[in-house]
């Protein structure tokens, strides 16, 4: 079988750095893009949680298209279609408009990050060596873009305003359009495709766009309003529904049966603990930066670069780490470095005088700790479940994250405190490496066994 081009795994990088950048690139843009279309913060919440969404609930469905109809045409799709959000991000009139067009760049992303995954699955599949060493370097592509987002933001606003951000999506989306073309061949599955849960799927997004909504709506509106209630009944309702879709599907979206694991259920919860304190800090630390202290957005982009600069150093310590440890001391670390960068942060680096110096510490920590953690959660569950089930065990983790993700952003956006939402974060982090201590299995555990005590 001849060596796959390097290429390859170039195309199948470009959806990572895209998918990515537009996680970071984003919330230093926030409080211009509210002053410009004069967006209220409850609608800036949904600019970041439209596109968590749309990514988190198209997720599990997107790895069913790629087998139906082919790895390859579901990513050319992908790109495809983000290309034609951030064109519409970029050229969106009203806040409205620009949450919708983020909402479709999240199902784009939805589409390219399973099937660039079985692009690299295909290419390497002769040499799982070569596999691994592939995804590590999937991985680092994307990680050197969530450093490089809040950067860029604040560069190209500085420059060109911050409808730039969507901008510089489409060359990046073009070219991965094109040497996917060019480099990778179609791929077909070899079995027969699992039906498409359409019923899951609707339910799906009614209940978590619902939940969110009433969440983000809350403060603005208070527990009182009819708007508020009703999300809060239709999101019940809807998850309600959609469990007993899942439990009586012959092809489910989410495979409930998965989460009878502890491990593979403390894994997942820990995964949403560490998605909410990030992407609920991160939104609020991009207020308290420009409209507290008065940066710039350079300047607050600049501050942001530790706050993601260290995860490719931690990413490469804790495959190591996991080789020697498994994957349970990583994650304990892992969670009680975060919780000593949240607690750092909360204590010295947001009071009214606090040099860049002071806020250092805390924000290297953060993502130094996730990047612990996070590789040995993802092995974690993989470990958890029959080799057959990995992927959809994967999808099922990193939906659960950006839902996590998508709650901390509602709830501490509509706090607005950044003392409130770092000392939230850090009691997370601790409960996350205590519940990585209880139900992760040690590496010296009998197989099947399970440490799990609560």
């Amino acid at each position: 079988m001849n060596k796959p081009s390097p290429a390859v795994l170039l195309a199948a990088s470009f959806a990572f750095i895209i998918v990515q950048l537009d996680v970071t690139i984003v919330n230093v843009a926030l409080p211009e893009i509210g002053h410009e279309l004069g967006a209220s913060v409850s609608a800036l919440q949904w600019v970041v949680d439209a596109y968590t969404l749309g990514f988190a609930v198209f997720l599990l469905s997107a790895g069913v298209l790629g087998d139906r109809f082919g790895a390859r045409r579901v990513f050319l799709s992908g790109f495809a279609l983000f290309t034609l959000a951030s064109l519409a991000c970029a050229m969106a009139p009203g806040a409205l408009a620009l949450n919708l067009a983020r909402a479709v760049q999240g199902v784009g992303a939805a589409l390219l990050i399973p099937s660039s995954l079985a692009i690299l699955n295909a290419a390497y599949a002769h040499d799982r060596a070569q596999l691994a060493k592939a995804i590590a370097w999937w991985t680092a592509a994307g990680g050197v873009s969530i450093a490089a987002g809040p950067v860029l933001g604040g560069l190209l606003m500085s420059l060109a305003g911050w409808r730039s951000i969507f901008w510089v999506n489409v060359p990046i989306c073009v070219l991965g359009f094109w040497l996917t073309l060019r480099v990778v061949p179609a791929l077909r599955g070899k079995e027969p495709a699992r039906a498409f849960d359409i019923t899951g799927q609707v339910l799906a997004i009614i209940a978590l766009t619902a939940f969110i909504g009433a969440v983000i709506e809350f403060n603005a509106l208070g527990a009182s309003s009819h708007l508020v209630q009703g999300a809060l009944l239709v999101a019940l309702v809807s998850a309600v529904l959609f469990i007993r879709s899942q439990q009586r599907s012959a092809a489910p979206m989410l495979p409930l049966g998965l989460f009878r694991d502890v491990g593979f259920s403390g894994a997942v919860l820990f995964g949403v603990m560490v998605n909410f304190a990030y992407y609920g800090v991160i939104f609020v630390l991009s207020f308290y930066l420009q409209k507290v202290r008065g940066f710039s957005v350079m300047h607050a982009g600049l501050v942001f670069l530790p706050l993601t600069g260290t995860f490719i150093i931690s990413n490469i310590a804790s495959g190591r780490m996991q080789a020697r440890l498994g994957s349970r001391t990583p994650m304990i670390v892992g969670g009680l470095i975060g919780a000593a960068g949240y607690a750092l942060l909360a204590i010295f680096g947001v009071s009214n005088d606090a040099t860049f110096m002071q806020m250092l510490p805390g924000l290297a920590l953060i993502p130094g700790g996730m990047g612990l953690a996070v590789p040995a959660m993802t092995t974690s569950i993989l470990s958890s479940v029959d080799r057959s089930q990995a992927g959809t065990a994967s999808a099922v983790l990193n939906t659960a994250r950006q839902v996590g993700g998508a709650m901390g952003v509602a709830i501490f956006g509509a706090m607005q405190d950044i003392e409130f939402a770092l000392s939230v974060s850090t009691i997370l982090l601790l409960l996350g490496a205590l519940l990585a201590w209880h139900c992760i299995k040690h590496p010296l555990a009998t197989k099947g066994a399970s440490l799990c005590r609560m």
